[in-house]
Order: structure tokens, then sequence, then C-alpha cells
């Protein structure tokens, strides 16, 4: 419903007012029209002061007050990974929690303790390979994981074994057509 209607049906229930094909009723169209224009702007403005629905200057503004940015183009990763900057506190040394803070840096990320005190392994479980963007994102990490740990970045990709239980036969593996880069990174 417009303002302007609003407006109108407002003062309907008092019955002094003829609204329709009046000059009264043209000046709040008019004025029911400014208000829907400053409603449009007041819903963009909610929406981007919120991490949760804001979609572009929101984003950045929130960005801006980070060290680092999440390297990640996908509107609700970025929205999730600065949620995860923003946990980011002096209190952040278990295991899970330094794994939900390093979602910051734009992917899923998790991290182990090994057997060996002082050491940790950071893994990308969702991704195989090398992630693309891989030294920044090893900027954010090192930031966020205590400095005095020793950090070993672990990758993983599809084995032989996985390809051929993906495609049954090489000929049709070869026939899909997809590139070696792409073969790495297939998502299972």
């Amino acid at each position: 419903m417009s303002h302007g209607t609003y407006l109108k049906d407002l003062l309907a229930p008092l019955g002094v007012y003829r609204l329709e094909g009046t000059l009264n009723g043209g000046e709040l169209e008019c004025i029911g029209a400014a208000l829907d224009g400053c409603q449009s702007k007041l819903e963009r403005i909610q929406r981007e002061m919120s991490l949760v629905t804001a979609e572009a200057e929101g984003l950045g503004a929130v960005g801006t007050l980070l060290a680092r940015q999440p390297v990640t183009s996908d509107t609700a990763m970025r929205r999730a990974a600065l949620a995860a900057l923003l946990r980011v506190s002096g209190d952040s040394f278990t295991p899970a929690a330094l794994s939900d803070n390093l979602t910051g840096c734009g992917l899923n990320v998790s991290v182990t303790e090994m057997d060996t005190a002082g050491e940790v392994e950071v893994k990308f479980p969702h991704m195989p390979g090398i992630p693309d963007g891989f030294e920044e994102m090893k900027k954010i990490i090192e930031d966020i994981l205590p400095c005095h740990l020793l950090i070993h970045y672990v990758f993983w990709y599809i084995t032989w074994h996985q390809l051929e239980e993906m495609f049954g036969s090489w000929n049709a593996l070869e026939g899909a057509g997809f590139t070696w880069t792409q073969l790495e990174r297939m998502g299972l």
C-alpha cells in the first residue's frame, strides 16, 4: 500500500474531507509519494546496517574496521567471514573457537592440535587443492592464530580411485572434457 493511500485511509473515518479528485487528495498523494521514496531509501539503509542482511556498502563498511578482508566474493560467505573476524577475541584459543574464527578468511577452515605441543594443522575440508587467494588467507590465519604456534597447512586432492568411482570408466572421464585443474578441484 502506498503512503498516499495510507494517508487517505487514515483521514477517511473523520468524514470531513473529500479526498478523491480534489486538491486535498492530490496533496496527500504527493506527500505519500515523497514518503514512498523515503521508505525505499530507509529499507536499503536498514538492510545495509545489519551484517546478516548487508549486500554492498554495509559489507564494505564492516570490512574497513578490520585489518584484513575475507578472500571471497560470495555475499553469504563474505557475511559469515566478516562475522567470524568480528568474533575474534583474546580468549579464542580452543581448537573449536580457532576454527570458528578462521572462517574469517572466507572458507571453511578447521584447526586441530597435533601431538607435538605448540603445533597445529590447518585444513580446508571443503576445498580440494590450494584455495584461490591462499596467500591472503594465510595472512589472515596467521593474524588470528596465536604467534607461538607452528602452523602446518594440509591440503587434500581428489584421488584416482575417487575419479574411477565418479566416472565409472576412463572413457567417461575423458569424455567429460575437464581440465586438470577442474579435476583437482572437483568436490566430492
